[in-house]
C-alpha cells in the first residue's frame, strides 16, 4: 500500500494494489475509487484533500497495534513524510 500527497495540488492517493484498473467510479465531485477486473480496491483519490479529510495527522497501524511498526506523517513537514516511531 502506498499513500501520496500532493501539496502543489491539494491531492490525496491512496494505492492498495498494483493491479490493472478496470473501473474508475465517482463518489462524489472530489474522490474516485478504482477496481480491478475482479472487483478489489486499487486505489483511491482525493481532490481538495485538506477540507475532505481531516488531515492535521496520519496514523497507521499495521497488524494488531504491539506499538511497533506505527507511522505518523505530521503535517507541518513541507511534504508527508512517513517515520517509525521509537518504541
Amino acid at each position: 500500500m502506498k499513500i501520496e500527497y500532493f501539496s502543489d495540488t491539494d491531492t490525496l492517493l491512496l494505492e492498495f494494489s498494483e493491479n490493472m484498473v478496470e473501473e474508475t467510479r465517482d463518489l462524489n465531485e472530489n474522490t474516485l475509487v478504482e477496481f480491478d477486473s475482479g472487483g478489489k480496491l486499487v486505489s483511491m483519490t482525493i481532490e481538495h484533500a485538506k477540507e475532505q479529510a481531516n488531515m492535521e495527522e496520519f496514523v497507521f497501524h499495521p497488524g494488531q497495534s504491539t506499538g511497533h511498526g506505527i507511522y505518523k506523517v505530521a503535517e507541518k513537514a513541507p511534504q508527508y513524510k512517513a517515520r517509525e516511531d521509537a518504541e
